[in-house]
């Protein structure tokens, strides 16, 4: 097996495989990016057997061939090449040597044989979709998900067809994240997990790429395909929560608020909050919002914000974390509020945006 091909052209896809592939793995051979010359194109495929990402390049003085190599250690070399450079490999005995210029290495190499693949199963829904909208809608949502609960089915997202429209919903038990958009050409319903992982990954790669990308969804994956790139990411088993009973539809306090000064303002009086349960109360009144927190050292720290609010009082107790983190995420200057009770859940939506929706829980003070 040999290939040549232009630096540049070689690392864009490889910086995309070789960050797929965990640093530290129980099997060599997955620390190890697959390399598969055929027909005057170089793929290359990197695994941790959750998500695998292909990548395509095309090559010159093409032998066809498959070997596995290190991915980190590969996509450094080729990282630290000068711009421009012409890369050549080729196997010699059981070591990949890669040259340019002056420059000459061998790389230590594992059977193709026994490098693992994730199983395709027959696609059940496709569609295709604007890369840059998908990311944003995960890109939304993704803050929201679980990290290692008991509840393995929260350490995720998960990604609902249905009627022409894509949702991704996202909940720790404590927070709910909810974006979505139309999409054209998807022939039936569909619900799916995808894990913390697969999400991450799809991000990636969608940062690097323009133009439509198409969504493919089986039972036990979901695919996105583009001309350069294959992604396939496993998906989790288990029943997601029924999301819309936890969105609030009886709130009758609506506050509008400038979403950028009631950010710097949470930031400002999170700082004496308790760090480890991070808690604010928030006074909605008559035109303005009163932020206070206090920490067991007697330190405490208030401000008052205005606001568009002509209801009457209520104090509630939030996670400041949270608050903040929803705040971040969203594009319009300003988020409406909605709330019923001190006990009852908070709604934050942006006021022109019917496909974004987020809640919070309170908390007791």
């Amino acid at each position: 097996m040999k290939f040549s091909v232009n630096r540049e052209a070689l690392l864009r896809p490889l910086q995309q495989v070789a960050g797929a592939v965990e640093r530290r793995q129980t099997l060599p051979i997955l620390s190890n990016v697959l390399l598969d010359v055929d027909a005057g194109q170089l793929a290359l495929v990197g695994t941790d057997l959750e998500v695998e990402l292909l990548g395509r390049v095309a090559v010159s003085e093409g032998e066809g061939g498959r070997i596995t190599v290190p991915g980190r250690k590969l996509m450094d070399i080729v990282r630290q090449l000068p711009e421009r450079a012409d890369v050549h490999a080729e196997l010699e005995g059981s070591s990949l040597a890669v040259r340019s210029g002056t420059f000459n290495s061998a790389l230590s190499t594992l059977g193709a044989e026994d490098f693992p693949t994730v199983e395709k199963s027959v696609g059940e829904v496709s569609f295709k979709i604007d890369s840059k909208a998908l990311k944003q809608v995960l890109d939304k949502t993704a803050f929201a998900m679980a990290q290692q609960d008991v509840r393995f089915f929260l350490n995720g997202m998960l990604i609902e067809i249905s009627e022409g429209f894509l949702r991704a919903v996202a909940t720790d038990g404590h927070r709910l994240a909810l974006n979505g958009l139309t999409v054209v050409g998807a022939s039936s319903d569909k619900q799916v997990i995808l894990p913390r992982k697969g999400v991450f990954e799809v991000q990636r790669l969608l940062q690097e790429i323009s133009g439509e990308v198409e969504i493919v969804v089986s039972g036990n994956h979901l695919s996105v395909l583009t001309d350069e790139f294959e992604l396939v990411t496993k998906l989790l088993d288990g029943r997601f929560p029924d999301y819309e009973r936890v969105i609030p539809k009886d709130g009758d306090c609506v506050i509008e608020a400038d979403k950028n000064l009631l950010r710097q303002a949470l930031s400002r009086t999170a700082i004496l909050s308790n760090e480890k349960f991070r808690a604010i109360r928030v006074r909605f009144s008559k035109g303005s919002i009163e932020l206070s927190a206090n920490n067991p050292e007697q330190e405490r720290a208030e401000e008052t914000v205005s606001v568009e609010y002509e209801g009457e009082p209520v104090e509630i107790g939030f996670n400041v974390s949270y608050l903040q983190d929803i705040l971040g995420v969203l594009d319009n200057g300003r988020v409406r509020i909605t709330v019923r009770d001190a006990n009852s859940s908070a709604l934050l939506e942006e006021p022109d945006n019917d496909d974004g929706i987020y809640v919070v829980m309170p908390m007791k003070l």
